[in-house]
């Protein structure tokens, strides 16, 4: 019997199709030909990009010149321009804000050929790292109120290169799955005084049958309305809000577990293409109007990465009516992703 689930967290119903429900095998997808000659982001290809504005280094380099192990640069074609005037005004009954903000490309790794899911804890955490930092830094500017990180793997996911890397944009305004989080957080906080994210952790390392892989310090799991088959979130055990302010020497754990995640998900679905984000809180600048607006945020909020597998497409009823189909039940996927052999 199908059903309908309901994620508190995003606001949001599944329909979770039983009776739909397919096996890993039958989402592998043809693999796409990776062509490499030109790559704007392999080695002595530097000039091949705007300027880097971050990197790590195996030691001491003329910029913009190889010897790197993680490097970041604007893109080239950004989708908001860090130049400019910040300026809000309406037209009729619509709203409009000026295109500022910033669009950077994090290219993971000189080797055009090893993803993230290849490569040891150690040269994840750097990538880790540069995240971090590109928060702290770009949160310094007023002007932006959310920086949302993001990875895309796999031309179906909207990866234009196929040299690793992620990406990262500074928003003038809060993108709408983000607020809807921050607000389904808050309200939860003012009624319970807990956070939201804590109590589900909680409840499901007691019934276990969506977690995929645990440590000490994180979790895997396949959230119980999941809208895409193989959905997996990772978060911290303990209460944490801001990925940003995480200790560099914690980075580690948590490349441990992000590679446990990417290599399970590569094992059982063929290395599919997917999208991977990371929610976490947003710049503590004060609200014109709004005081009190980010008041809890210490407690409420808890920072995780989300990664969806783009295995299945969008059609005309999820389109129309908000709703997703997933045909694979979360504890199904759970289960296989707990008892692949990688």
């Amino acid at each position: 019997m199908p059903e309908l689930r309901y994620d508190p967290i995003r606001q949001r119903w599944t329909i979770i199709a039983i009776e739909r429900g397919r096996r890993p095998h039958e989402y592998i997808t043809p693999k796409e030909e990776v062509k490499v000659d030109s790559c704007p982001f392999c080695y002595g290809n530097e000039s091949k990009t705007p300027p880097e504005i971050f990197v790590i280094a195996d030691g001491p380099r003329e910029p913009n010149t190889p010897g790197w192990k993680v490097r970041v640069v604007p893109n080239k074609y950004p989708a908001l321009r860090i130049e400019g005037e910040l300026k809000r005004e309406g037209v009729g009954l619509f709203d409009v804000v000026s295109g500022i903000g910033a669009h950077e490309v994090i290219i993971e790794t000189p080797d055009h050929h090893k993803e993230l899911s290849d490569r040891p804890p150690e040269e994840i955490a750097l990538v880790l790292k540069a995240y971090k930092e590109r928060l702290l830094d770009l949160r310094k500017d007023v002007r932006f109120r959310y920086i949302l990180v993001f990875k895309n793997h796999g031309k179906d996911a909207g990866a234009s290169l196929s040299h690793p890397h992620s990406q990262l944009i500074a928003t003038p305004i809060f993108p709408p799955v983000v607020k809807s989080e921050l607000v389904s957080a808050r309200e939860h906080y003012s009624r319970k005084e807990r956070c939201i994210f804590c109590d589900i952790i909680k409840q499901e390392l007691i019934l276990r049958d969506r977690i995929v892989w645990e440590s000490d310090k994180y979790v895997l799991w396949e959230p119980f309305a999941a809208s895409f088959p193989f959905e997996t979130w990772l978060f911290p055990k303990y209460h944490s809000h801001d990925f940003a302010l995480l200790p560099d020497e914690e980075l580690y754990d948590l490349a441990v577990a992000l590679k446990e995640m990417l290599v399970r998900i590569k094992a059982l679905l063929k290395d599919p293409p997917y999208n991977m984000v990371l929610h976490t809180a947003p710049p503590p600048h004060p609200r014109p109007g709004h005081a009190d607006y980010w008041e809890t945020l210490e407690f409420d909020f808890h920072w995780h990465i989300e990664l969806i597998p783009r295995i299945t497409k969008i059609a005309g009823f999820e389109w129309g009516s908000g709703l997703h189909i997933n045909p694979t039940p979360p504890e199904e996927a759970a289960k296989y992703l707990r008892e692949v052999e990688i």
